[in-house]
């Protein structure tokens, strides 16, 4: 790397290096190299806004040096590019000189003429110093012919260093629209989209996370400083309707709550209340209003993510399409797509599908989603029937938004300043005005994140009064233009979405609560709305940016939701320091029931199941329950059925189900004692039982032989066996043994286990 010298020759050939490297490495636009010394140039005043041949022009600004070195004899000198632009892709082409060294960039040549286009300061310009100038350019020093067109002017800043000659160390340029001899042709109907949203920060009921809403409400707030434009001009309002409904309870009063839950009353009552009544004067006016799907969700991601957060789309947008009623008559429901998100495979999607879609609905889309090769010619017409072969429609009606009414420019670095935005709107206008014959329409929209104070888009709206511009809303375009152009979609990445796959997926837990809440009522319908209305807040494209706002707000609606699905649970009358413990049953015998109580605790009726499965056991077998009917406040206590074929603890969980068999809360853990006979066990029970009753049977048929016998020798007096002449015992009917009298209760003892037996 070179050391800088502050010498002629050593500052020219630094500054060729530093250059070369910014260009390979990608710097930013308009950056000056490293080593070179550098101020800031802003153009604030610019008049008249299209001047006229013949009048002068004066320009008023600001230089402040940026850099560490102080400049001698410093000066401020109004410069042109004499190329006169007559088309809107010469305005597109312009270059920004991004990689030349400021020193070296010649396309806006010094007036030095006239002492009124050049103004020396009084004395060096010291690091940090800013300074005032204005510059007043006769007609003539413009040298320029008096045809009709736009040129590049702008002001340069010249200026010595140190131990170094003179140097252009900085430079604004803007564009100059010239009305010239050749006469403005048609005016241009032009409709001002003004986009009215913002992240969510309503938690529920009158919950609020923070205060960002209600500051922005304000006033001196970008949503207040948008909504006074509809009090001087003819604007379309594009509004998500979720932010509506938390303007409404801001107006109605609200809390903010704190990390630690702790909670403090809001400050921006007022504020919302005046602006809900000043929103609606503006639609009493006739003020257009278009309704974002609810809650502005990311389409492309959501789409993307494919089910069930797809779904999510056709939702909000007939969401929006039952919630306008509090605006109907006049409201249009609508979609607005840039960028990536307008191919049109998002496009077909999320334009219709839905309960409620019309063709009246709006479909608008930004110029910017084509490529310059591939975007279509706007100049007459927004209007188009674009090409979605990919989709469930073939052909979409869409309005398209002119991206180049918005750039600002030429120098990237103030594209966005006011006095930029509303000299491009008027350069690009005044080509379409001097184009041709017949209507010319034009739509501008801001692109999200565009302009964050609304001063921009203020400027916009100021431009509304030039001359060749005829003020309209979206419907007055789209009026005038019956015969819409073709075109195909934009192409776009596979994935356009703007949250984050962590983002998306604390959107699918709170989609699985939501739905099972929804399955589990037996009136699906009666779902709260505030459930419904925090899903579709917790796909807005607004958290993009704000990730930590988008965590807290989707855990809050989270644990909200499995609140109300905990309250229809089951019954354990077993609970250790706060905590429940196992449910414990037993079953004796190869089947058995036992009973769970489930109860009902929300204020609607639910439809519940219940299903028992084992964590440790295969043999566990249980016969399905039908679903349930529970009113507020009811018990339900159905007798499980169950089998196992082995003794022993069974861990199991029994899980409260929705009607769709979804569970419902946290599972329960049961303990059953499982205590019944094998195969084994029953055949030796049997041959047990066998045994007893065999043996039993043997001693009573040998009893009442010997009771028969006996009566009969008490009649006759005694017998003789003649055949083995063998002395009988009348008594027992048995032999004497050994001529030895048996003990009388001898019988008695015999049993169970005996040698007879």
């Amino acid at each position: 790397m070179f050391r800088r010298r502050l010498r002629l020759s050593a500052v020219a050939g630094a500054c060729l290096v530093v250059a070369a490297s910014a260009a390979t490495l990608g710097a930013p636009a308009e950056a000056a190299p490293a080593d070179e010394p550098a101020v800031q140039v802003s153009i604030d005043q610019f008049g008249p806004t299209a001047p006229k041949p013949g009048q002068q022009v004066v320009i008023k600004g600001r230089v402040t040096n940026t850099s560490s070195v102080t400049f001698e004899e410093p000066q401020a000198l109004a410069c042109i590019d004499r190329t006169r632009l007559a088309s809107t892709a010469a305005l597109d082409a312009i270059s920004a000189e991004q990689n030349i060294p400021m020193n070296d960039r010649d396309s806006c040549g010094n007036l030095t003429n006239d002492e009124q286009t050049f103004q020396p300061f009084d004395k060096p310009l010291a690091p940090k110093e800013s300074v005032e100038f204005t510059l007043t350019v006769p007609w003539k020093e413009w040298r320029i012919d008096d045809h009709t067109g736009v040129y590049v002017i702008g002001v340069a800043f010249r200026g010595q260093p140190p131990n170094s000659s003179r140097i252009m160390a900085g430079r604004a340029r803007t564009l100059m629209p010239v009305l010239g001899k050749e006469p403005l042709t048609r005016p241009v109907n032009t409709a001002l989209v003004v986009p009215l949203r913002h992240r969510p920060t309503q938690l529920g009921g009158k919950n609020f996370a923070n205060e960002s809403l209600a500051t922005s409400l304000a006033p001196t707030g970008p949503l207040g400083r948008l909504l006074a434009l509809g009090k001087q001009h003819q604007v379309t309002w594009l509004v998500d309707p979720a932010m509506l409904d938390e303007v409404r309870q801001l107006a109605k009063g609200y809390v903010v709550v704190g990390e630690n839950g702790q909670t403090t009353p809001g400050a921006g009552q007022a504020a919302a209340a005046t602006w809900l009544q000043e929103f609606d004067a503006s639609r009493t006016r006739g003020s257009q209003v278009v309704l974002l799907p609810y809650g502005d969700p990311d389409v492309a991601g959501l789409l993307d993510s494919g089910e069930p957060l797809k779904k999510l789309v056709a939702q909000a947008r007939t969401k929006t399409e039952r919630s306008g009623g509090e605006l109907a008559p006049g409201f249009t429901n609508g979609l607005s797509l840039e960028g990536g998100a307008a191919a049109g495979r998002y496009l077909a999607a999320a334009s219709g599908g839905f309960t409620g879609a019309t063709a009246e609905d709006l479909n608008l889309v930004s110029s910017s989603s084509w490529s310059a090769s591939t975007r279509p010619v706007l100049t007459s017409t927004p209007v188009y029937d674009v090409l979605t072969p990919e989709g469930p429609d073939q052909i979409v009606r869409t309005v398209i938004a002119n991206s180049s009414l918005t750039n600002g420019g030429p120098d990237p670095e103030t594209a966005e300043s006011p006095l930029q935005v509303r000299q491009r709107f008027a350069a690009v206008t005044a080509l379409i005005a001097a184009g041709g014959k017949g209507t010319a329409s034009v739509v501008v929209a801001p692109p999200r994140g565009w302009d964050s104070d609304g001063r921009a888009t203020a400027a916009l709206a100021g431009s509304l009064s030039l001359p060749w511009i005829k003020a309209t809303d979206v419907a007055g375009v789209v009026g005038a233009n019956p015969r819409p152009l073709t075109t195909k979609a934009p192409a776009a990445a596979k994935t356009n979405g703007v949250l984050t796959e962590t983002q998306l997926d604390s959107i699918r837990q709170l989609d699985d609560a939501t739905t099972t809440m929804q399955n589990l009522l037996v009136d699906g319908n009666a779902l709260p709305e505030v459930m419904t209305q925090a899903l579709l807040r917790s796909t807005s494209s607004g958290w993009s940016g704000y990730p930590e706002e988008a965590r807290h707000f989707t855990a809050i609606e989270l644990g909200s939701a499995n609140q109300q699905l905990g309250k229809v649970h089951l019954v354990n009358a077993s609970v250790d320091r706060g905590l429940r413990k196992e449910i414990k049953v037993n079953l004796a015998g190869s089947k058995g029931t036992f009973p769970l109580t489930i109860t009902n605790d929300t204020d609607w009726s639910v439809r519940v199941g219940i299903v028992v499965s084992s964590a440790n056991r295969s043999d566990l077998k249980i016969k399905d329950l039908p679903t349930a009917v529970l009113a507020p406040g009811q018990k339900w206590t159905p007798r499980i059925t169950a089998s196992a074929e082995q003794n022993g603890l069974i861990r199991a969980n029994a899980q409260v189900t929705n009607a769709d068999g979804r569970p419902v809360g946290k599972p329960q853990e049961l303990l059953i004692q499982a205590s019944q006979y094998g195969s084994v066990g029953w055949i030796l029970v049997g041959a047990a039982c066998a045994l007893l009753f065999g043996t039993s049977f043997v001693r009573i048929y040998r009893r009442v032989r010997t009771e028969r016998r006996n009566t009969a020798a008490a009649t006759t007096g005694g017998t003789t066996d003649s055949t083995t002449d063998t002395t009988l015992d009348p008594a027992h009917d048995r032999p004497e043994a050994n001529g030895v009298p048996e003990a009388p209760d001898a019988s008695l003892k015999e049993g169970v286990g005996s040698k007879d037996g």
